[in-house]
């Protein structure tokens, strides 16, 4: 981020728990019916059209892959170095996950967190499956992280801080966890200009 950066946020404008609800029974259904159709993409298809390197991601188990549903790459920005602490916020089922804590390695440690219990089985049941010993999901919000301060090395996330209607809380989770001289990298949504809020009030168009 620049010094010119700025993140607007109103928690007022939507209802925060209709619009959680809504979220949560969308990607629980990503989670559960990966080869369902969505108003977005998923799966290898998607992460390839997000340039991800795709020698790595063909190296992970299908399960692994088929409920991806990310927008860009926060790879691309920096690689995740060996031995680094990587928190990812809303985390699904996974695939970021998997990637970070193969290039952390056995003296690093990758945390995933989401709101979303069928995401949250499925990435556990994926790390057991894949023997990553240090990798962890946990259940909780992007705006209350369940992470020390100054854990991170690293957080990442990808389309998700888009979904939060409290920015300012997100981002200072983020630095909360971040230890001095840590990174951010994410990747997601944004808009140019003003939505109307009418439009702003209605869950569906968050969720779509």
């Amino acid at each position: 981020m620049n010094e010119h950066t700025t993140f607007t946020s109103d928690p007022d404008v939507v209802d925060a728990c209709e619009l959680r609800f809504e979220i949560q029974a969308k990607y629980a259904a990503v989670a559960t019916e990966p080869e369902a159709s969505y108003h977005f993409h998923t799966g290898r298809p998607i992460a390839e059209r997000c340039r991800y390197d795709m020698a790595e991601v063909d190296a992970l188990p299908e399960i692994a892959v088929e409920s991806f549903a990310g927008v860009a790459n926060p790879f691309e920005f920096r690689t995740i170095q060996p031995g680094e602490r990587v928190v990812d916020l809303g985390s699904g089922a996974g695939m970021d996950c998997f990637l970070a804590a193969r290039a952390a390695g056995s003296t690093g440690s990758v945390i995933g967190i989401d709101m979303t219990v069928a995401m949250l089985d499925k990435a556990r049941s994926t790390a057991a499956a894949m023997e990553l010993d240090n990798v962890d999901f946990h259940e909780g919000l992007i705006e209350e992280l369940p992470v020390d301060d100054g854990w991170a090395d690293a957080i990442i996330s990808n389309g998700v801080i888009n979904l939060a209607p409290d920015k300012e809380a997100v981002f200072a989770e983020i630095f909360r966890a971040l230890k001095p001289g840590g990174v951010l990298q994410f990747a997601d949504i944004a808009n140019g200009a003003p939505v109307p809020e009418d439009a702003r009030r209605q869950v569906d168009l968050w969720t779509g």
